[in-house]
């Protein structure tokens, strides 16, 4: 985007010549910033109600440096995942206050603004060891504004610590399940609740289930409806997949 492309689209707005929501599609669909080592997508949350993610494994430091001061430059937002304790030192160090760090979820932002809450997303793991996938979904869920109630180590082992808490799942819009093992918790949710319910795979468990693929294929199998499924460990997926349901309820189509 630039300083004439702006004009441009403003004044004909101005003129007459563009209503309000055409400006709205020429602007939400612009071109990216290439910085040759990445292309930052500025237009995302306009496009799609989620900012600008990024995957920080794989990344240099001063790439993680050079993407935030480009999202701040343009008065963006950032979202950076998995991100080390390190990492996110060197970022408050050079950006202070506008980096926040989760560390439990392992999520960095940077300019991310405080929104409205609204919903409620309910986050369940089968065990304690899923709970650092589960806090990346709860955390993106909430910074994408949504309230966010948490449901941990309820797993099949042990039934009566899953149905002691039932009364939760009425007051959520959505329901994020996380398991490892055979990731058997999601369909016995499903089961149970008329909420759309997120599965999601861990890596967690013994050398049978495969780094997540025995409950990647357990979940995929379910026999319970209004299941869907994201990839293994993927907690931030679930999360703006949850997000996405829980604002878009009760919207109609303009």
């Amino acid at each position: 985007m630039n300083r004439d492309k702006i004009e441009n689209i403003l004044s004909k707005l101005n003129d007459g010549k563009l209503t309000v929501q055409e400006a709205l599609e020429h602007l939400r669909m612009l071109p990216y910033e290439d910085l040759h080592f990445a292309k930052l997508d500025h237009h995302r949350e306009l496009r799609k109600g989620i900012p600008e993610a990024i995957y920080s494994p794989g990344k240099t430091d001063a790439q993680i440096v050079e993407i935030a001061a480009r999202a701040l430059k343009r008065k963006d937002e950032a979202v950076f995942t998995r991100m080390t304790r390190k990492t996110a030192d060197k970022l408050s160090k050079r950006f202070g206050s506008k980096v926040r760090y989760y560390p439990d979820a392992r999520i960095a932002t940077v300019g991310v603004a405080k929104r409205r809450l609204v919903g409620k997303v309910l986050v369940v793991t089968a065990g304690t060891s899923d709970i650092p996938v589960a806090e990346e979904a709860a955390v993106t869920c909430e910074l994408l504004g949504c309230n966010v109630e948490r449901l941990y180590d309820v797993g099949v082992a042990g039934m009566h610590r899953l149905t002691s808490n039932l009364k939760q799942f009425d007051s959520a819009d959505a329901i994020i399940v996380l398991a490892g093992m055979e990731g058997a918790l999601p369909s016995v949710v499903a089961g149970l609740t008329d909420r759309p319910v997120i599965a999601v795979p861990t890596s967690v468990g013994y050398g049978a289930s495969f780094g997540g693929i025995a409950a990647l294929l357990g979940m995929l199998s379910s026999c319970s409806s209004g299941i869907g499924v994201v990839n293994i460990d993927n907690g931030f997926g679930a999360g703006a997949l949850a997000a996405v349901i829980v604002k878009n309820k009760g919207r109609r189509a303009p």
